[in-house]
């Protein structure tokens, strides 16, 4: 966050496309992520938090449990969703906060094998960086 000059990525962040190859792990991103506090994730789910009119879309696509899991292509998918959603082009799932002045979007992609893992967080955004 430092390096994209966040301070808070839920309130500056409008979206955020996170690995959800299991349910539990889409929770525990929220918390590592800084959207939650430390074992609130689940309330701020119920909450609406993470809904496509809450404070913070997350996976406004539905994840990867909607468009499956090809290996290597996922995270280009991730990011073409926050493309369309920072150019405003996303239709029915088109989020609010980026009509709300956000312009930043995060991707969270993973991926290994036992004893290796890879981990990305990108942030990307609508305008050029100063």
């Amino acid at each position: 966050y430092a390096q994209a000059g966040i301070k808070d990525p839920r309130q500056e962040l409008a979206m955020a496309e996170v690995h959800d190859c299991f349910t539990p792990t889409e929770l525990v991103l929220m918390e590592d992520l800084g959207f939650s506090s430390r074992g609130t994730g689940w309330k701020d789910v119920l909450a609406g938090t993470y809904d496509l009119d809450g404070e913070l879309a997350v996976n406004p696509d539905g994840g990867l449990k909607s468009f499956g899991h090809p290996i290597g292509a996922s995270g280009l998918r991730m990011l073409f969703e926050c493309w369309l959603q920072l150019r405003g082009e996303a239709g029915k799932r088109q989020i609010a906060s980026v009509g709300r002045g956000r312009k930043l979007a995060l991707t969270h992609n993973l991926g290994g094998a036992p004893g290796e893992c890879v981990s990305f967080v990108g942030v990307v955004g609508s305008e050029p960086s100063a």
